[in-house]
């Protein structure tokens, strides 16, 4: 059953079931209507990402490393020259009032899995009250996608910008606990007014990326863009308000791989600017640099978002995956532990560099744009001596990414924010913009720096960190929660281990990196007495086998703090044959969260198994993901 629309466009909308109604508040007349003409759109998207999976596909048959853009080429759809872009021959904006000072970002939902709306608000609640410069609520990596939980965002968002009455009542409970753990944990309350701070932060939204399609929502009989969904329904619902409070309307982009990428992006959001009679530009986006491929071309995609674009954002998790990803053909790149993995890592340490310099770079009118640096995972829970041990090294993480030109930096928790923000309040400055840094050159050193691996470990304990998170996070997925407190199942009990949040690309690397060991050939670097292997021992499909099957048995054992009980008949075993299959395969799955993505609602196990069976051959045999959702296909014939 779903919700039938014919629309002056001549697009077919479809919503699933009754949502439309259920959902009539963010699902309104003039959303709907915005939809429908942004589908026009819906097409290219889908050829954008045929074009990835080809691009790929030629890399891995041809053993082809990523390149830089030839200067004189165009980008494509952009009429934009590459090297104009490069030399900052475009027009960007001046930095909006409220992103001048984003010391502090965090990062989160609005919406909880199963949860009422009431419960919802919460989420936001402790968002806008954090003392968070600005916070990026989450539509993509951190929010589930259980049920209706991508409608229960938009429509908790909606109500705590509008200052509903149930936000306010549910806004001024939540200062009062904010305060009680301040109390105990500084010694002193963080709120003073608590509708005066409901002002503070800036508010921001990431969309689901170019990659993902929408659950419940069609167009013309075919799936839609997750991406056009939330621009658009966030946007509608939301501009009026925002630009009345004198308020910027911001997003965050994730997954971009290209500058013709990024020039769809700004063509969609100029499309939407001009159907409610905004001036090109209102939106304003900060881009994810999760993507390595988008490394090659920083100057050309901020160009490709002209007065859209105010600044980057260098997330670790992501990036590491893509690196991985698209190294997959070369036998010789084996990433160490993933604990190894930190911003001054060999390849990390270059990509950072790039994307500095590239927002130091001024564009035609002198305008510099914002660097905001990478996440801050910890969570100040757990004994006494685990806290202070997180702290320093959060805040020592802070402290360097200050000095190399930062802006600002993100945080996985609203009780990280007194205690990050005042490395900025220290230093006094709003940001770096303009700070000297030399140009971005173009050269083969430059490209080869890119995937720069340096000596660490690769250990067995390695290898168990990264199965228990990645078995965990596929769990916590099934639930509806794609941002989970998790750690490795040897420390559950261990106080002075920290719980770390973790989000959807976490999950992403830990299989990449298994898959490398195990079909590249990894040596481990160490002993390890409990398995016995030696150092310089393979990492093989049989130590593999093994280790699966230790580190499940522990999550089937744990209590239910770490496991929920319920879980491990229902999504825990779905999770672990969604890993076997991805790190055994020697065809490298594009995307971990395709194969969850069709297991949402799903707690079957042998339905599972032919939905991953049927993903891999769909990809294997005809080059193709399956992204929609398999419970509400239409009927054959319909």
């Amino acid at each position: 059953m779903s919700t039938t629309a014919t629309t002056a466009q001549g697009f077919q909308l479809q919503i699933r079931g009754t949502l439309a109604q259920d959902y009539s508040d963010v699902c309104t007349p003039e959303a709907l209507t915005a939809l429908t003409f942004l589908a026009q759109f819906n097409d290219e998207q889908k050829r954008l990402m045929n074009e990835r999976i080809q691009r790929r596909a030629l890399r891995i048959n041809e053993g082809r490393p990523i390149t830089f853009l030839e200067p004189d080429s165009e980008i494509k759809g952009t009429g934009l020259r590459v090297q104009d872009a490069r030399d900052g021959k475009f027009a960007g904006p001046v930095i909006p009032r409220d992103l001048q000072r984003q010391w502090l970002q965090g990062t989160g939902p609005a919406a909880r899995p199963n949860s009422p709306v009431r419960v919802n608000l919460r989420n936001v609640a402790y968002a806008l009250l954090s003392g968070a410069d600005g916070w990026m609520f989450d539509g993509e990596d951190a929010l589930g996608q259980i049920t209706t939980m991508s409608l229960d965002n938009l429509r908790s968002l909606k109500l705590a910008i509008a200052r509903d009455p149930l936000f306010l009542e549910v806004a001024e409970q939540v200062a009062r606990e904010m305060n009680a753990w301040a109390h105990e944990f500084f010694g002193r309350e963080i709120i003073s007014d608590w509708l005066k701070q409901l002002d503070f932060t800036t508010k921001i939204f990431r969309a689901r990326g170019l990659h993902l399609d929408d659950r419940h929502i069609r167009i013309d009989g075919k799936s839609l863009s997750a991406s056009i969904v939330d621009l658009t329904l966030y946007i509608v619902n939301n501009y009026k308000i925002l630009l009345h409070a004198g308020s910027s309307i911001v997003l965050y982009l994730p997954k971009i791989q290209t500058a013709e990428e990024a020039g769809f992006w700004n063509r969609m959001m100029t499309a939407l600017e001009r159907h409610l009679g905004l001036a090109e530009g209102t939106i304003k986006v900060y881009v994810l640099v999760e993507q390595l491929e988008a490394t090659f071309q920083l100057m050309e995609i901020r160009a490709a978002l002209g007065l859209h674009f105010v600044g980057f954002n260098t997330g670790r998790w992501d990036y590491i995956n893509s690196v991985s990803d698209a190294n997959c053909w070369d036998t010789d790149f084996i990433n160490p532990n993933i604990e190894s993995i930190v911003m001054t890592y060999g390849y990390m340490r270059k990509y950072e560099d790039r994307v500095r310099r590239a927002v130091n770079t001024p564009d035609a009118n002198g305008n510099f744009a914002l660097w905001q640096g990478g996440m801050e995972p910890n969570i100040p829970v757990g004994s006494a001596q685990g806290v202070a041990g997180s702290m320093k090294k959060a805040r020592a993480g802070a402290i360097r990414e200050q000095q190399e030109g930062a802006s600002g930096k993100w945080i996985a928790h609203w009780k990280m924010v007194h205690i990050i923000r005042p490395v900025w309040e220290e230093i006094g400055e709003n940001n770096q913009l303009s700070r000297t840094f030399p140009p971005l050159t173009y050269t083969a050193a430059d490209a080869a720096g890119l995937t720069l691996l340096e000596p660490a470990p690769r250990t067995v304990r390695g290898a168990r960190n990264l199965l228990s998170v990645a078995l965990q996070y596929g769990n916590a997925f099934g639930q509806g929660l794609q941002a989970a407190a998790l750690k490795p199942a040897d420390f559950f009990g261990d106080d002075d281990i920290l719980y770390l949040m973790e989000d959807m690309a976490t999950g992403e690397i830990r299989l990449s990196i298994l898959w490398e060991w195990m079909h590249k050939g990894a040596a481990l670097t160490e002993d390890d007495p409990e398995t016995g292997l030696k150092a310089g021992d393979v990492f093989s499909s049989r130590i593999f086998a093994r280790l699966l099957d230790e580190e499940y048995a522990k999550l089937l054992v744990a209590g239910n703090r770490d496991v929920y009980e319920d879980s491990k008949k229902t999504t825990l075993p779905i999770a672990r044959a969604i890993v076997e299959t991805y790190v055994r395969d020697p065809v490298k799955a594009p995307w971990y969260i395709d194969l969850l993505n069709i297991n949402l609602n799903n707690s079957d196990l042998e339905t599972a198994k032919q939905r991953i069976v049927q993903y891999m051959e769909a990809f294997k045999n005809q080059g193709i993901r399956i992204t929609e959702n398999l419970d509400t296909l239409p009927a054959a014939g319909q």
